[in-house]
């Protein structure tokens, strides 16, 4: 089990930074409606774009964590619970605007492998 641990954190915490750091501005085939960029998926959900620095900065930080959770494992379990809250909001949003189900494909699939952390690191 604590292999498969740490290779969600490997997964998401490598998949988060990807998207936000390296494919903020540019479009996926997963962006909410009809949007190109991360500000622009925001905008289609109906949220202010302060509130898309606001969780990029929440991912972000969230992903070092896990990254981090692999010598110090304390901070994985606040780190899987934080994003696993973002994706649950994330597939609300997909939901929301009536995306195909492929387009939350991604989120859904971090709040189950960010699960699959928070089991592996809650305390007996």
């Amino acid at each position: 089990m604590e292999t498969l641990v740490q290779i969600c954190q490997i997964v998401i915490g490598c998949g988060l930074l990807n998207v936000w750091l390296l494919r903020f501005k540019k479009p996926t085939a997963y962006r909410g409606g009809t949007a190109a960029n991360m500000l622009e998926e925001f905008a289609a959900y109906g949220l202010p774009a302060w509130s898309c620095y606001l969780v990029g900065f929440l991912k972000v930080a969230s992903a070092f964590a896990l990254l981090a959770g692999l010598i110090y494992p304390a901070v994985a379990l606040p780190a899987a619970i934080i994003i696993a809250v973002l994706m649950a909001g994330a597939v609300a949003m997909h939901l929301k605007v009536g995306d195909p189900f492929m387009k939350s494909l991604p989120a859904l699939s971090i709040l189950i492998l960010s699960g699959i952390i928070a089991y592996g690191h809650w305390p007996a």
